[in-house]
């Protein structure tokens, strides 16, 4: 059984479902006359999907398409190509009424908890906007209740309806925008780094906070961050992205314990570990040169001009993600989908443990100690 398949929790099918999904930017030349020179590939070939109460993270660098998923996902970007099934409709054909249903019931968490908040708006007008949109949620004269309500659910102070949002630290600037996501009562919400902005201590009310969320209104996440140990915390399957497509997907163990594909290894062997010890023997991955450009990614796979494994079959040949051959007659947490020719399993040292020692293979060379400043961009 794949091991995304085995995720989805017990009452049958998913209730979001994204299959093959693409947004390519046209790059242009010219001024009068526009011409189309090439394209910058922000998400070539997405697919995943998401059960009733679950929580899907996504984890990558800086510029590898996370944000782009979430946009497309509440609609705010038309994908290229592609489908996102809502209970069994594709929602990219939508428009009008039909899809204004379907965005009450997916809301969005945006990333700066400041610049997402009119600033010439109280808390109450923010909050309450979406039911000038949606009246048939709260009549007129129930709607300064249910905003009041709202900020209680959040942790606010229901007092605070008539405030503005720079009369708030980052923190409360956060939940407000959390209270916004849940006017409408939508079973989906996409987080876009909700945290990454805030202090490490502000960061985890907020994730307690919409760990609490979920389980009271029986939400579904995708959750994007940059922190890998924060995904872990709140996330039941995560999917790593890199340039624009999926590098592997599972479970929280599969991945974070038992990770197959080099550029997930190279990501957990840069967070940091708070045992000094451990630091010590842990075994450290420099991905060296920089992430290709969008708009020109390599042939094949396209982690290949930074993977120690690669051969010529990886320029060639693109990677299918996919349970990998050498595991799919196993019922080891390391049977879950990978897209590497090679993919292999390696182990992940225990805060406080040694690890145990293991020959040195071809292809492991780049495998030492790492420097300050050369290892992947993700905490």
């Amino acid at each position: 059984m794949n091991a995304e398949q085995g995720s989805i929790r017990a009452g049958g099918e998913p209730i979001l479902e994204v299959r093959d999904l693409v947004k390519h930017y046209p790059l242009t030349q010219g001024i009068l006359f526009k011409k189309q020179v090439g394209a910058v590939k922000a998400v070539d070939g997405v697919s995943f999907r998401l059960a009733a109460g679950e929580t899907l993270g996504i984890v990558g660098e800086s510029g590898c398409g996370k944000s782009t998923v979430a946009r497309m996902l509440v609609h705010l970007e038309q994908p290229t190509a592609g489908s996102i099934e809502y209970k069994g409709e594709d929602i990219t054909k939508l428009s009008g009424r039909a899809l204004k249903a379907v965005r009450r019931n997916i809301q969005m968490v945006f990333q700066d908890p400041y610049t997402s908040l009119n600033p010439r708006m109280t808390v109450g007008d923010i909050i309450g906007e979406p039911y000038e949109i949606h009246p048939e949620v709260a009549p007129k004269g129930e709607r300064r209740r249910k905003v009041q309500d709202l900020l209680d659910v959040v942790g606010l102070n229901p007092e605070y309806i008539n405030r503005y949002p720079h009369q708030f630290s980052g923190g409360q600037r956060q939940r407000i925008g959390i209270a916004r996501g849940l006017a409408l009562n939508p079973e989906i919400i996409v987080a876009d780094e909700p945290v990454s902005a805030l202090d490490v201590s502000v960061q985890a009310q907020v994730i307690n906070l919409l760990d609490r969320l979920q389980a009271e209104f029986k939400l579904s996440y995708v959750f994007i961050a940059h922190d890998l140990s924060i995904v872990r915390h709140i996330s039941d399957r995560v999917g790593v992205m890199y340039l624009g497509r999926f590098a592997e997907i599972g479970t929280d163990e599969q991945i974070y314990d038992h990770p197959t594909h080099p550029y997930t290894q190279a990501l957990l062997s840069a967070v940091p570990v708070p045992d000094p010890m451990a630091r010590e023997h842990r075994e450290r991955i420099i991905l060296h040169g920089d992430v290709p450009s969008p708009a020109n990614p390599p042939s094949g796979c396209r982690f290949r001009t930074r993977c120690w494994k690669a051969q010529e079959r990886c320029e060639l040949e693109v990677p299918l993600l996919a349970v990998p051959a050498v595991f799919r007659l196993t019922d080891t947490p390391a049977h879950h989908d990978s897209a590497c020719h090679f993919a292999e399993e390696k182990q992940v040292v225990p805060p406080g443990e040694e690890p145990a020692e293991e020959p040195e293979g071809p292809g492991e060379g780049p495998e030492e100690p790492g420097e300050p400043g050369t290892g992947p961009r993700i905490r």
